[in-house]
């Protein structure tokens, strides 16, 4: 299987559950362009139909969004462009003095045999007032799922991939290969 990404963070993430799953991947950096919408759905999609027309071969490929109710789900399926911009201490300042739950979205799209599927995972959490950690990416150092005391940036990458948005989307994902006996 063929993972499509520029960030070299996913691709390990990802690619340590599928070791796990004894199903070999393969990374490839495709430039491809990213059209804006307004969900993380219809960007994997949109994105993973772009990539057909280079990539003929079966590949997948995600998208994620960080989304705060208190912002009306912003930044949502901008994150990226946003933590490139005003960073995680940015997003900190916007949250102050407001409710600060929130979630994180992935969506896979798998092209297949000519098909597109799709497989999400979401994480509830909530904005942390303090960074912490050094692994991970992103959002991760301000992150604080339910439940947890540490923030993604805190956690091993199999703590993070049994509990995140990402390693969810990902499981659902292995489940389907698998049961294609892959």
């Amino acid at each position: 299987m063929i993972l499509v990404t520029s960030n070299r963070h996913k691709f390990e993430e990802i690619s340590a559950m599928f070791r796990i799953a004894e199903i070999p991947l393969e990374w490839k950096h495709v430039k491809y362009e990213e059209i804006q919408e307004d969900t993380t759905e219809m960007i994997s999609y949109r994105s993973c139909v772009e990539v057909r027309k280079d990539l003929h071969d079966d590949f997948f490929l995600e998208d994620t969004g960080l989304y705060v109710p208190a912002l009306h789900g912003f930044p949502g399926p901008y994150s990226a462009y946003v933590n490139n911009t005003i960073g995680y201490a940015g997003l900190q300042r916007l949250v102050d003095g407001k409710e600060r739950t929130a979630y994180f979205k992935t969506v896979i799209s798998l092209s297949m045999n000519g098909a597109i599927m799709q497989f999400g995972g979401v994480l509830k959490g909530a904005i942390s007032d303090q960074a912490k950690g050094s692994t991970g990416f992103g959002f991760d150092p301000v992150f604080l799922p339910d439940g947890e005391v540490l923030t993604l940036a805190e956690m091993d990458v199999e703590t993070k991939n049994r509990l995140s948005h990402r390693g969810r989307a990902v499981s659902a994902l292995i489940k389907y290969l698998i049961s294609l006996k892959f």
